[in-house]
């Protein structure tokens, strides 16, 4: 898949359309987790977003990607690989770990995912090695995030023997979106919404009886958890998948793990204005060096 000016208008602004949706995605994880447990938000959110998107492939597009030729086959093998790295799998894991820690850590915790994707774009992308330039911005970004979290808050926890162990699987998660980036990236060409409505699709079908098996068929939920699954499924799942795959294919790998620095911020932001959680004192401080840690890496002499 080709990709084209990663500076482009266009780019950027799915980017940060991209950030607060994510960033906002923790905040409706909480509330839906309060009338669902962790692995039905997740297949409900996949169910409403695949249902939605391979409704729109078919009628706005040619449906799903085909089954005929040894390239078919590899781009579905791609889209398996999209189904669990992007969505069922680090769903899961985040929705298990903001049982126990907040909204806005887990949305720190994405920002992990440029440094996993640096190395893998270094060995598997064309043209997306590593560079001084690279690596000092996105140092500096991640940096920010350190700032952000602060050391303390590594050590000291709720009482919950748990929290250490939630913390991992949100960062598990990170490890996730990483590989997931690079499998949409090295995917033959394939039609942009016809990719994404599979993978949610791939992904519903391995999430949903998981999630019957173990949190067995969910009952009539609260407000709260009925909104919070809304938002997750419309806008950070389906729409969202869609700019993803978009950016991914135009910018590459590299430049779509940017926003990872950008969710935190949204993240925290949500967190404190509508569910109450603490705002850190280093707030701006970490803001700052996050955003010169993206124009550094994104830098380019024209």
């Amino acid at each position: 898949m080709p990709h084209t000016n990663p500076h482009s208008l266009l780019n950027w602004a799915f980017l940060i359309i991209l950030g607060v949706i994510w960033g906002g995605s923790f905040m409706g994880a909480k509330l839906a987790l309060t009338g669902f447990g962790p692995m039905t938000v997740s297949a409900l959110r996949l169910v409403i977003a695949s249902c939605l998107l391979v409704s729109f492939a078919y009628i706005f597009r040619n449906g799903l990607p085909k089954w005929e030729t040894p390239t078919d086959k590899r781009i579905w093998l791609h889209i398996l690989g999209m189904g669990m790295f992007t969505n069922a799998i680090p769903f899961t894991l985040l929705n298990w770990g903001q049982l126990r820690v907040s909204s806005g850590f887990a949305g720190i915790s994405m920002a992990v995912v440029p440094l996993l994707v640096l190395p893998l774009a270094h060995f598997f992308v064309a043209g997306d090695q590593m560079n001084r330039k690279k690596i000092l911005g996105f140092l500096i970004g991640f940096a920010g995030v350190v700032i952000l979290v602060g050391p303390t808050k590594f050590m000291i926890t709720s009482g919950d023997p748990l929290e250490p162990i939630a913390r991992l699987a949100c960062v598990g998660a990170a490890c996730c979106y990483a590989i997931g980036s690079i499998i949409t990236r090295l995917c033959p060409p394939v039609g942009l919404l016809s990719y994404s409505a599979a993978g949610l699709l791939v992904g519903t079908i391995g999430m949903v009886p998981v999630a019957l098996y173990f949190e067995g068929v969910p009952t009539i939920p609260n407000t709260q958890a009925t909104l919070g699954i809304l938002y997750l499924g419309l806008f950070p799942t389906a729409l969202a998948t869609i700019m993803l795959v978009n950016v991914i294919n135009k910018a590459g790998p590299s430049f779509m793990s940017l926003v990872n620095y950008q969710v935190p911020i949204w993240a925290i932001t949500f967190g404190v204005v509508f569910l109450n959680e603490i705002l850190p004192a280093s707030f701006l401080s970490a803001l700052a060096l996050i955003l010169v840690g993206l124009g550094i890496s994104q830098w380019k002499r024209r």
